[in-house]
């Protein structure tokens, strides 16, 4: 008669390596979007915020983290990176951040400087950065708008990195899906921002 727990001792080593491997195949398939307010879902429930939206639409094909947080600078967003790249290891991190420092006028310098050490900690973690194009209100002045809006196309090419559309660009032409903050997308928007970075993302995370 077989022996099972013979087996069983014999099969564990391949077993449990081939669990590892499934579950690190697993937590890698996962596009982690690391933002502010416009992909957090300010002022509604995390589930009408875009991310999720799109989520629901890849049907977890990668799966879609969203990571944001309402009033997040970068230099915010790149502290609380390390503990989110541990958690969830993602295979992609699109850095939406930028527009709190824009909005408070710091120097683009330091956003700069901020968005490039986020960008070399998530390859650090063995992670593909996506970048997003963010631009400001005309009113800040034409010399600080156009200082700011060049950091990011500086940096996608100084590190190779793909440039994702500013999905607030359109937003702005809808006053019906905007916030009466006049600087937020309403939930009427985001069904309209997930089809658009659906579109967006797909070449650069998609395996099917």
């Amino acid at each position: 008669m077989m022996n099972f727990n013979n087996v069983f001792r014999w099969h564990y080593p391949f077993l449990f390596v081939l669990l590892l491997l499934v579950s690190r195949f697993a937590a890698a398939d996962t596009l982690m979007v690391l933002g502010d307010s416009l992909s957090a879902g300010y002022r509604m429930a995390a589930t009408d915020a875009w991310p999720s939206l799109l989520d629901k639409k890849w049907r977890q094909q990668p799966k879609v983290v969203n990571a944001s947080i309402s009033g997040d600078t970068a230099g915010q967003g790149l502290a609380r990176l390390p503990a989110l790249l541990k958690q969830y290891q993602p295979q992609w991190v699109l850095i939406e951040l930028g527009g709190n420092d824009g909005l408070r006028g710091f120097p683009p310098q330091n956003i700069e400087q901020d968005l490039s050490k986020i960008i070399a900690d998530v390859r650090a973690a063995n992670a593909r950065p996506l970048l997003m194009q963010i631009r400001l209100p005309a009113n800040y002045g034409r010399r600080y708008t156009e200082s700011f809006s060049e950091i990011y196309p500086k940096l996608a090419q100084q590190y190779a990195i793909p440039l994702v559309p500013f999905f607030m660009e359109q937003v702005y032409l809808k006053p019906e899906w905007m916030q009466q903050d006049g600087i937020h997308p309403n939930p009427d928007a985001q069904p309209w921002i997930a089809a658009l970075m659906a579109l967006e993302l797909a070449p650069l995370v998609k395996h099917e």
